[in-house]
């Protein structure tokens, strides 16, 4: 009875303290919480802070998600202890209000590019940031330049909770500069191909020349003409940035493979794997 008392009505048997809490967090759309939040909503000194943060986890009010960073625990998981809520929004935490976008296989996921749980969640961002595993989910963030932070939208997370996200043009291109983020060069290419119809192709060529990396350039010709894409405009734009040098398909696979003149690049993916892409 205690438990279904408690999730009728969670203030009564919160506590004044935690109530407030709960509550001012709900009103500003969050779940997740540091030790200052704590202090400035509750008015309680730095240590009583802690104390109190500490007897929440206790009672699975909340959750540590590593050392100053906490989670509310929905009530509706009664005496769950171990609660992430969206990795996008801790990935966005873990980022420590720096400049950030989510990117890569964990952008492809949101954007439904892919086809395969994604067991690891990617953030890329200028600042120098550590690989972190929390709650049994694993982090990586890609370093980027300052100057390579376009091409991002706002995406809610949950209900509450949004986060930057590479839209859908720029997600391609990332996987194209670093297909090792995605799972290789053929999962970049059957994500462009589920989305297919709602990808600008004028806007991806504009990224890629913006970017301005070789590889990505190649890669981007590469996959326009294999899938078709009826952009003869575009394809001269991408053909006028070639350089004599030549670039490997898929970093992740050994460098092997004939090398195609068009695009200045050594095929070292299958063309039948790309093209059964497709097929299914």
């Amino acid at each position: 009875m205690g438990e279904l008392h408690m999730n009728r009505d969670p203030l009564k048997t919160l506590g004044r303290q935690a109530a407030r809490l709960v509550t001012e967090l709900h009103e500003r759309g969050k779940t997740l919480f540091s030790h200052a939040e704590v202090e400035e909503i509750t008015g309680l000194a730095p240590k009583s802070a802690r104390n109190f943060v500490a007897s929440l986890v206790h009672r699975g009010i909340a959750t540590r998600l590593m050392p100053g960073l906490f989670i509310l625990v929905p009530f509706e998981l009664g005496r769950e202890r171990e609660y992430l809520g969206s990795p996008l929004v801790v990935a966005r935490e873990l980022v420590s209000g720096g400049d950030y976008y989510i990117s890569h296989a964990s952008a492809m996921d949101a954007h439904q590019m892919t086809t395969q749980p994604q067991l690891v969640v990617y953030a890329a961002s200028p600042k120098a940031i550590r690989p972190r595993t929390v709650l049994g989910t694993e982090f990586r963030f890609v370093r980027c330049k300052p100057g390579h932070l376009f091409g991002i939208t706002d995406h809610w997370a949950t209900k509450t909770e949004k986060v930057r996200l590479s839209d859908l043009e720029r997600t391609v291109i990332d996987g194209l500069k670093q297909p090792e983020h995605c799972g290789g060069f053929t999962e970049v290419a059957r994500g462009f191909w589920m989305r297919r119809e709602d990808i600008d192709a004028a806007k991806l060529v504009n990224y890629a020349l913006r970017l301005d990396v070789g590889a990505v350039i190649r890669r981007l010709g590469y996959l326009l003409e294999t899938f078709e894409v009826d952009a003869p405009r575009e394809m001269e734009r991408l053909c006028e940035r070639l350089t004599a040098t030549y670039a490997i398909l898929d970093p992740l696979l050994p460098a092997e493979g004939k090398l195609m003149a068009r695009w200045r690049l050594r095929l070292n993916v299958d063309p039948g794997e790309i093209e059964a892409v497709v097929r299914t």
